[in-house]
């Protein structure tokens, strides 16, 4: 097992030459454009991350602008990312920091993960990018990077693991000129700090993979303990299996023309503050709510889509309705929206009801 005091500067020499080095928000200590990125990447992979991130700095290229905007305009550039709480958390932040602290975010971790949607682990992050800031980050593969080096047992989103890997985070930053215990001779500066957080970043999302981890190009290969006792496919432990539950919901599409209903959900929830298709859990309810806009039953029976999220998984029956003119409009207002169909990527829509209304689009026009 390899001592404490080896591991970061193992780690950073190794960042330092095979780690990654050309992502956008990496050279920059810019705040906001950290903030951004970790925001982004909680629960997503970069692949995924590139082209909202660079749309999201072209529509909102400093915390001021990103405060300003309409809540809408957010929702729909986050449209396809998932989690969208994320989108209306960053919104309520950049407004934050804007009210709180006149546009410049604070520095220590500490007062960031009093912000919304910072948790411990990003807090640290962008003080550590941005700031310099000595800071332990615990995300997923931060887990199961300490999980197989240093052969953790036991599940990590259990609080009592997840509370030791924090302790033994803390333990294996890089020391610092005003750390009493520093035995370097020169003092740690920025560049280290934030080479050895991007280290274990680089190290766990490219190397100390799930499934099939490369221990052969690993800084750690001759002191991990995972891989020493063969078992880098059992660290660190999974999470123990529950059934995931489905839940059924129909969803109607009204049509008018070459429009489409939209219903603003609420701002809290699944897919809270987007725009969706009007849903219902039953035929008879659905014939209900459609006959508010002059729909009747019977309905078009379309393709059923399913959609899993983290905790259960939900089977969409999409119902198709025409409507006339007369009545078709009495559905415009704040929580309704008449949209054409090639006006969708102006509104922010869950994933499932974009491909569902993409996958339509030829019966629709």
């Amino acid at each position: 097992m390899i001592p404490l005091s080896e591991f970061a500067p193992r780690l950073i020499a190794w960042q330092r030459e095979h780690g990654r080095h050309g992502l956008p928000w990496q050279g920059t200590h810019d705040p906001y454009r950290v903030w951004l990125s970790e925001i982004m990447l909680q629960q997503t992979q970069v692949t995924s991350v590139l082209a909202y991130y660079a749309r999201f700095l072209a529509r909102f290229p400093d915390v001021q602008a990103l405060a300003a905007a309409p809540l809408d305009d957010v929702m729909a550039l986050w449209s396809g990312l998932g989690y969208y709480t994320r989108a209306r958390n960053l919104h309520r932040c950049a407004q934050q920091v804007v009210a709180q602290y006149g546009g410049a975010f604070p520095a220590s971790a500490a007062e960031l993960c009093e912000l919304p949607g910072i948790g411990r682990s990003t807090a640290a992050a962008i003080a550590s990018f941005a700031f310099g800031a000595r800071s332990a980050i615990l995300d997923g593969n931060v887990k199961r990077v300490l999980a197989r080096v240093y052969g953790i047992e036991g599940f990590p989103g259990e609080k009592r693991i997840e509370n030791a890997m924090w302790e033994l985070a803390e333990s294996l930053l890089p020391a610092s000129a005003a750390d009493p215990s520093a035995t370097h001779a020169e003092p740690i500066f920025h560049a280290e700090m934030s080479a050895y957080t991007q280290g274990l970043m680089d190290l766990g999302a490219t190397l100390c993979v799930r499934g099939q981890p490369d221990c052969a190009r690993c800084p750690f290969q001759d002191d991990c303990v995972a891989r020493l006792s063969g078992r880098q496919r059992v660290l660190p432990q999974a999470r123990p299996k529950k059934t995931v539950p489905t839940r059924q919901t129909l969803m109607l599409i009204l049509r008018h023309a070459d429009q489409v209903l939209l219903e603003k959900r609420p701002p809290s929830g699944i897919w809270g503050g987007l725009w969706s298709l009007p849903q219902a859990a039953d035929e008879a309810s659905l014939a209900v709510y459609a006959q508010r806009f002059g729909a009747a039953a019977p309905f078009a029976k379309m393709s059923m889509l399913t959609h899993v999220f983290t905790h259960f998984k939900l089977e969409i029956e999409p119902r198709l309705a025409d409507l006339d003119h007369a009545v078709a409009h009495l559905a415009d207002g704040d929580d309704y929206a008449w949209v054409a169909l090639a006006k969708l990527e102006d509104y922010g829509l869950p994933a499932p009801v974009r491909r569902l209304l993409d996958g339509l689009s030829g019966t629709l026009l």
